[in-house]
């Protein structure tokens, strides 16, 4: 086959992609309408630019490379969260889920063009370099950043372990900007941590929601039983903050650990029945059913924001700390043949009472800012309200190991109300409660 017939057929394989996806998303609408002959001539500029490329660009160009960046340019310019995965990056995600992965341990968006920090992970290379929530990476080993797509970045980030990777951070507050040298590690997160706070008062950090946070969960609560002599707690603290979300399916078994029936979150979506869907509670053994303190600040994104919306709208707990981040969207992974992926925001979560969690986050019922760090540098949260709101300060959380209950208000103000709140459950609730 010649040149100009392969160029032909490269092109006819494109537009039929393109004309395939476009229809498959369209369900049962017919053809005819003014918007389907739009389409056709749409992909007809579409199937003429690539053909100007191919012949008439600098250097010679791969299909594959023309019509994965053709994919990636659609889904980038949606929303910062739907995305094209390469198959490595597809493989890594798949990996990372597990609860294992290579890089230096930070949740990223864009915002204003720049990829910024959501929240560093507890215990990681980024959370011990000092890196914030909001903070602007505005460059990658020296590579300015603007414009570049979510997965660039994260593919720029990750690497061998034992590598350093440098970012230059631009931070509200700063007079300059900073630079962060950080050797890449192998990231394992450990989903759950507990320990018992005092006698009768338990708590349980949540990292990530990942494969096993439920099981891990299961276990944190018999050891804390154990630990409390077998008699059953008084209260218990759930600390969310700065957990960045993960699994789905996790986040309903967590919050089904707390509730005894009704639904936790429901999810809709256009046209496709699995994304209109309601997720419930289901009444069994072993449930926690006591007093319940859930902590929250603006690093708690996604399934962490599902868990407390809902023993919140049930009143099965008190949320305590600042408004969360606000990623209420559902991302649904579309496997490719060649073993990439598209990874496509297809509905939005909603709480019990029907509260969206886009933008808008969960409130806390007690809003208590966090004073245990008394440097006066100040950290402005991100969003995803048009991530413009800037009225709170991000601090790191102190270690589940690190803090002495004894000088708990002064390490920790929002984990000492905590245990305040419970302390004086009775009053605040009632003795049914």
């Amino acid at each position: 086959m010649g040149r100009k017939a392969k160029l032909s057929l490269s092109i006819f394989l494109v537009v039929v992609f393109l004309l395939g996806f476009y229809m498959g998303a369209q369900g049962k609408r017919t053809v005819s309408s003014t918007n389907d002959k739009e389409i056709y001539e749409y992909l007809k500029t579409f199937s003429d630019v690539i053909d100007l490329v191919k012949k008439n660009y600098v250097e010679e160009t791969k299909d594959k490379d023309i019509i994965y960046s053709a994919i990636k340019g659609i889904l980038e310019s949606l929303d910062p969260h739907s995305s094209f995965l390469p198959p490595d990056m597809y493989k890594d995600m798949q990996t990372e889920t597990k609860g294992e992965f290579g890089g230096i341990g930070i949740e990223i968006t864009i915002k204003d063009g720049f990829p910024t920090v959501i929240t560093p992970i507890e215990d990681t290379p980024a959370y011990k370099a000092g890196i914030k929530s909001g903070d602007h990476i505005i460059r990658i080993d020296g590579k300015p950043t603007k414009n570049m797509g979510l997965m660039d970045v994260v593919k720029m980030i990750r690497g061998a372990k034992g590598k350093p990777v440098n970012l230059t951070i631009a931070r509200e507050g700063a007079t300059r900007v900073n630079e962060f040298t950080i050797v890449r590690d192998v990231i394992v997160v450990k989903s759950v941590k507990f320990r018992m706070l005092e006698d009768n008062y338990g708590y349980i950090r949540i990292a990530q929601f990942q494969e096993r946070t439920a099981k891990d969960l299961d276990n944190a609560f018999k050891e804390l039983e154990k630990s409390n002599k077998g008699k059953p707690l008084k209260g218990l603290i759930l600390d969310l903050r700065n957990d960045p979300g993960g699994l789905l399916e996790q986040a309903v078994e967590v919050s089904d650990k707390f509730l005894s029936d009704d639904i936790i979150v429901s999810i809709e979506g256009r046209q496709r029945e699995e994304n209109k869907m309601k997720f419930y509670a289901k009444s069994k053994n072993g449930d926690y059913l006591g007093p319940l303190v859930v902590l929250v600040n603006e690093g708690s994104a996604s399934a962490s924001e599902i868990v407390a919306g809902a023993l919140q709208d049930y009143k099965r707990a008190i949320v305590v700390g600042a408004k969360t981040f606000g990623k209420g969207s559902v991302q649904t992974i579309f496997p490719l043949g060649d073993g990439s992926a598209v990874r496509l925001t297809t509905a939005k979560y909603f709480t019990p009472k029907g509260r969206s969690i886009q933008a808008e986050g969960i409130t806390p019922d007690i809003a208590v800012d966090n004073n245990m760090v008394k440097a006066k540098e100040k950290i402005v949260p991100i969003k995803e309200k048009d991530l413009e709101k800037r009225n709170e300060t991000e601090r790191n959380i102190k270690k589940l190991e690190d803090f002495n209950t004894k000088t708990l208000e002064d390490e920790d103000f929002q984990l000492h109300m905590g245990l305040q709140i419970l302390k004086s459950w009775e009053a605040i609730r009632g003795k049914s409660s």
